[in-house]
């Protein structure tokens, strides 16, 4: 009798963690998670490909990681409209982002100069633009209030496991060939499996087929969304956000190589060190995403994203400790990359859920769309301050960490404010 008290509660809690989710959104998740593993492939091991491999400089790859953002800037608002569109849609959208990313990723694996490189990256900033309104309206259109939240976690979860794996695989491939190019073929590989999920089971979803916008009512969309005071003030918190998340993915995984010392040697740590040490921070955010998600829906948009700023600012602190502190480098960065994890986790559902409940259902394709382009700024920001950055004196490289652990003290302002505007 209490085996099975303690069964029920168990399915009790996890039922809680888990509510009924659309079938739309499980299928895309699988979707998703095949798209990862091909992106945890290259996401962490490019910047280490192009300067130290390639011969280009920290800076110049920044940069050109960074010129992504001017081609994402236009498809994020292009591909916010086609999704929007009743003759385009969100289908429509997917199928075209993700046969873009497919060729990026080829023109990657050729880069062997900064003018493909940069080439490559427009491509790929290109279909990242076209993906990301279209992919979060679905979930969006595929989620009720009550269970809003989980639903972009099961996306996000999704999204990490995917990473996990990839960046697991690539560093015992890496270690087995030697050969960081194949990494982006894989990767490409990985956009076409995804392409034929999106083909063969995700359909126009329900909201899409009755709210259709007409041709002309696109201007006075776009217009009413950059009229909108609340979400302006969001956007301005979350390109603080996205520049933070831009650091982890381009900037740590040099510095790591190039300046955060193995104990008693001058010299950084090995590619499969670093690949453990990412697979860790998102096998800890893939345990935390449904527990912190059920604890922060108790809260508040703002005091959840509140949260997730304060944990960004400890992790910086940490990461400016590994690599200051005379030992135990190693162990400083493992504690960095989990109060990374729980940050990201703490952000990424809230952050999507309120540009939901903000955005009439008609209007989320344009929503998400300027949702997005703070990726595009946060990135474009990001790659060449951290890259700049590296290619300073050491006093410098250590400081960026303080730097961005200090500007959270914006990052909590502007949230207060936010708070008081959407009360009123």
């Amino acid at each position: 009798m209490t085996f099975n008290l303690m069964k029920l509660a168990s399915q009790s809690q996890l039922s809680s963690w888990l509510p009924s989710i659309h079938p739309q959104v499980w299928i895309f998740a699988i979707g998703r998670f095949f798209s990862e593993v091909g992106t945890g492939f290259t996401l962490f091991y490019a910047p280490i490909f192009y300067v130290n491999e390639v011969g280009l400089s920290a800076t110049s790859v920044g940069v050109a990681l960074g010129s992504a953002s001017i081609s994402g800037i236009v498809g994020r608002i292009v591909g916010g409209s086609l999704a929007d569109s009743g003759h385009w849609g969100r289908r429509r959208t997917l199928l075209l982002a993700t046969a873009i990313s497919a060729i990026a990723s080829l023109v990657l694996a050729a880069t062997n100069n900064f003018t493909i490189l940069v080439i490559g990256s427009l491509i790929s900033g290109l279909g990242i633009g076209f993906y990301w309104p279209a992919a979060e309206a679905v979930v969006a259109d595929a989620s009720e209030i009550d269970n809003r939240r989980e639903t972009f976690a099961i996306a996000r979860l999704a999204d990490n496991l995917g990473l996990a794996i990839g960046i697991v695989l690539a560093g015992f491939l890496i270690a087995i060939i030697g050969s960081y190019r194949w990494l982006f073929v894989i990767d490409a590989i990985s956009f076409l499996v995804f392409f034929g999920v999106i083909y063969v089971g995700i359909i126009e979803t329900e909201q899409q087929q009755i709210k259709e916008l007409e041709n002309t009512q696109y201007i006075a969309s776009w217009m009413a969304v950059l009229s909108d005071r609340r979400f302006l003030v969001y956007i301005a918190v979350n390109i603080f956000f996205t520049i933070y998340i831009s650091q982890i993915h381009s900037i740590l995984p040099l510095y790591f190589k190039n300046f955060v010392f193995v104990e008693s040697t001058s010299e950084g740590f090995a590619q499969t060190t670093i690949s453990g040490l990412f697979a860790w921070h998102l096998v800890f955010a893939i345990i935390c995403q449904l527990p912190v998600t059920s604890i922060l829906k108790r809260c508040s948009h703002t005091l959840a994203l509140t949260v997730s700023a304060i944990f960004w600012a400890i992790g910086f602190g940490l990461i400016w400790v590994s690599g200051t502190a005379p030992s135990h480098h190693l162990v400083w960065v493992i504690l960095a990359l989990g109060v990374f994890a729980v940050a990201i986790v703490s952000y990424t559902p809230s952050a999507a859920s309120l540009v939901t409940e903000l955005a009439p259902e008609n209007q989320r394709g344009v929503y998400f769309s300027i949702n997005a382009v703070c990726w595009a700024v946060g990135s474009f920001i990001g790659h060449p301050l951290g890259g700049w950055a590296l290619d300073q004196p050491r006093i410098i490289t250590d400081s960026l960490w303080l730097g961005f652990s200090l500007s959270v003290i914006i990052v909590v302002v502007i949230l207060q404010y936010l708070k008081r505007i959407l009360a009123e």
